[in-house]
């Protein structure tokens, strides 16, 4: 079995997006956002801009990822450095919404969390975790996609 590090100057393609760093993250990632967009989805969503912007982000940020996954996965990159910077254009971007969606996530929250501890609350609670750990887990997959992007 390879290393994860010796393989950062190539883009992987098959199960290998399993076993490489930054590519390991898609799966946190697809998990954490789709948590974010259940269960921003259960709430009452009110107010309604800001709980639509994180149901647009994290609504996006999952579909582009299984679509980012399926393209590393079925090896249409080629191997290019073209694709490696698209890597880490895409990941600084969705770090970029997850983090202003996360802020106004739980900036309601705290607004609306004199009512008690209602189940609505409890699972906006729930999303704004959920949320700034998907935030992390984008993070780290940009400065990553950075060094391999770097490394071509």
């Amino acid at each position: 079995m390879a290393s994860n590090t010796a393989t950062m100057g190539h883009l992987p393609t098959g199960c290998g997006i399993c076993t490489t760093i930054p590519d390991i993250l898609y799966l946190p990632e697809l998990i954490f956002g789709g948590l974010v967009w259940i269960l921003v989805a259960c709430t009452y969503v009110v107010p309604a801009n800001p709980q639509a912007w994180v149901m647009t982000v994290s609504l996006f940020c999952f579909i582009m990822t299984f679509v980012w996954v399926i393209v590393f996965a079925c090896g249409t990159h080629y191997n290019k450095a073209s694709w490696a910077a698209a890597d880490f254009v895409y990941h600084f971007i969705a770090t970029v919404f997850y983090l202003s969606a996360s802020v106004m996530l739980a900036y309601v929250t705290l607004a609306f969390g004199s009512i008690g501890w209602s189940q609505i609350y409890k699972l906006d609670i729930a999303a704004v975790v959920f949320s700034f750990v998907a935030t992390l887990l984008y993070f780290i997959h940009t400065i990553l996609s950075a060094f391999r992007w770097r490394s071509f």
